[in-house]
């Protein structure tokens, strides 16, 4: 009897141990990845709020950038938390605007976007998020010294590229906000232009029309004189 007691409680903690384990959060695909670029376009209704989390590894440097494409004032809250919870970029109602941890201590970072004070008008706002581990470059040179082979040069370089190129996208990203924003503008002005154009239309129509309907009216002679004979 002692040891059947024993093998259940022994099969009962396996069990519970297979449970814990399959119940653990996974990683996100990307996190062995140098690195990360995302640009998103949320739509926020008017008088909410919402959130966004991304998965930064340690030491590696997380940039995030928004901007209000369309609607209302062309204004909204921005903040960013960081993993231990605290605000990092304070809330501001702006139309744009980003913020850069240069050495991230890893973890769930939180990007919020808040249109709270716009009580009728929805917001378009564009959404850059860009997760570079600059030192993955170093894990390659120690594996071309290893290999025996003199490449500190070519792994500087290569690294320069690398911040060159999060440099010009994160550049592409502002003119690609800029042009979305002066195409937003053309469309809403092409709208008023026509609006405003037809309503003019329709004025001059009925004011011509009301204005014959009178001119003739004074022409309108009855004839009551009664016929002699």
């Amino acid at each position: 009897m002692p040891r059947r007691r024993g093998m259940h409680f022994f099969v009962l903690v396996n069990i519970v141990t297979n449970q814990v384990v399959s119940q653990e959060v996974p990683k996100p695909w990307y996190e062995n990845l140098p690195a990360v670029a995302m640009d998103y376009k949320v739509h926020i209704d008017a008088g909410k709020e919402d959130c966004y989390h991304q998965y930064v590894q340690p030491g590696a440097t997380f940039y995030v950038s928004f901007s209000v494409v369309r609607g209302g004032d062309g204004m909204a809250g921005f903040a960013v938390r960081n993993p231990s919870g605290a605000i990092v970029k304070p809330y501001q109602w702006q139309a744009t605007a980003d913020y850069t941890d240069q050495v991230s201590p890893g973890g769930y970072y939180s990007v919020c976007i808040d249109n709270q004070f716009s009580r009728f008008a929805g917001k378009l706002v564009n959404i850059y998020i860009t997760v570079v581990k600059y030192d993955a470059w170093d894990k390659y040179a120690k594996e071309i010294e290893a290999l025996q082979l003199n490449m500190e040069n070519f792994t500087s370089t290569i690294g320069t590229v690398e911040r060159n190129i999060n440099d010009m996208l994160a550049y592409q990203y502002h003119s690609r906000n800029r042009e979305a924003r002066d195409y937003a503008l053309v469309l809403d002005n092409n709208s008023y232009i026509q609006t405003f154009s037809i309503c003019q239309i329709l004025v001059i129509v009925i004011t011509c029309s009301v204005q014959v309907f009178f001119v003739r009216k004074l022409f309108n002679v009855k004839d009551n004189s009664r016929s002699r004979i």
